[in-house]
């Protein structure tokens, strides 16, 4: 449900807007050095700022409720916390009537008999993956050697980085949203990670992508391309060091074989828009317009690099 991981143990929990969110992390082993410090960079990277993000800021200042003594991890559960200080509930008071289109309000209500809070989201908020990026700090600190590297190489269909930002304004200015592509690599990964058959390596990265808010497709290597391909194209011959090449994205028969793992993750475009938009009206039992208040990503995928990264960690991490 809210726990990922067998012995690196990942659980998170809160709402959007409730007064904290946090994360629970077992199996850490004892004696790693940790501070608020080591989660600046990474907490940064996913924090708006850049053109076509939300302006809702927080401090995201992490707070050590256990596992945590003298600046080293003491082996029991690490729990770490953050406040949600600047919401505005209001924004949402009508999506019990006027569920948003491509967003959990409906579902989540008909699955809880309307008891879940759905104020920003609630417990389906991007605003979650906030603890994600915290475990993933402390994954990436037991994953000494290991490398992440992720990054947007397409925003609105575009791989060309130098047009982004004309396209960004252009869907801003139309009330409208973008997707894109994140590419992640994973160096230094030793040979022989995974658990054929069902905890293969890109089966639980795709488990765990698939677990962040917004994600619509997950491709390992050549990806989809493979399909188009031959086998004399798509083989990864090996060499003295390993694959020679990278089509198989650094994994055979879901272990991983040495090479950078590589994968890319699509994002779809923000749900919230400030587009009107039709869809039905509950209360009063007909079709109507909605006009979705608040303070949204024109492309919330630019925030997800790290995000990314963290669930890859925790992951090997997990399998390590």
């Amino acid at each position: 449900m809210n726990t990922f991981g067998r012995i690196f143990r990942v659980s998170i929990f809160g709402e959007s807007h409730g007064p904290k969110i946090g994360v629970v992390i077992d199996g850490v082993p004892e004696g790693i050095e940790l501070s608020a410090e080591d989660f600046k960079a990474d907490i940064a990277r996913r924090a708006p700022g850049a053109i076509g993000t939300t302006p809702r800021r927080e401090a995201d200042e992490p707070e050590f409720l256990s596992g945590l003594y003298d600046g080293h991890t003491t082996g029991a559960p690490l729990t770490i916390v953050f406040d949600n200080s600047n919401t505005r509930s209001g924004d949402y008071a009508e999506f019990d009537a006027m569920p948003r289109p491509g967003h959990a309000d409906y579902v989540a209500s008909v699955k809880w008999d309307w008891a879940n809070d759905p104020r920003g989201g609630g417990h389906f908020s991007g605003r979650l993956t906030l603890p994600v990026v915290a475990a993933g700090v402390v994954a990436k600190k037991v994953l000494e050697g290991i490398t992440f590297d992720a990054r947007m190489v397409e925003i609105g269909g575009c791989p060309d980085s130098a047009k982004w930002e004309d396209l960004l304004k252009a869907a801003a200015a139309e009330g409208d949203s973008l997707g894109g592509v994140v590419e992640c690599a994973i160096d230094g990964v030793p040979i022989g990670l995974g658990e054929p058959f069902f905890d293969s390596v890109e089966s639980l990265i795709s488990h765990a992508v698939f677990s962040i808010p917004g994600v619509r497709g997950i491709e390992f290597g050549d990806g989809f391309k493979a399909a188009a391909m031959k086998g004399s194209e798509h083989n990864d011959p090996f060499g003295p060091l390993g694959p020679e090449k990278n089509g198989a994205g650094g994994i055979n028969g879901g272990i991983s074989n040495g090479a950078p793992i590589v994968f890319r993750v699509a994002f779809k475009p923000t749900s919230s828009i400030a587009k009107a938009q039709r869809t039905y009206n509950f209360a009063k039992e007909e079709m109507d317009t909605l006009e979705i208040k608040g303070r949204h990503d024109v492309c919330f995928a630019q925030r997800t690099p790290v995000i990314v990264e963290a669930m890859a960690a925790i992951v090997l991490a997990d399998l390590v």
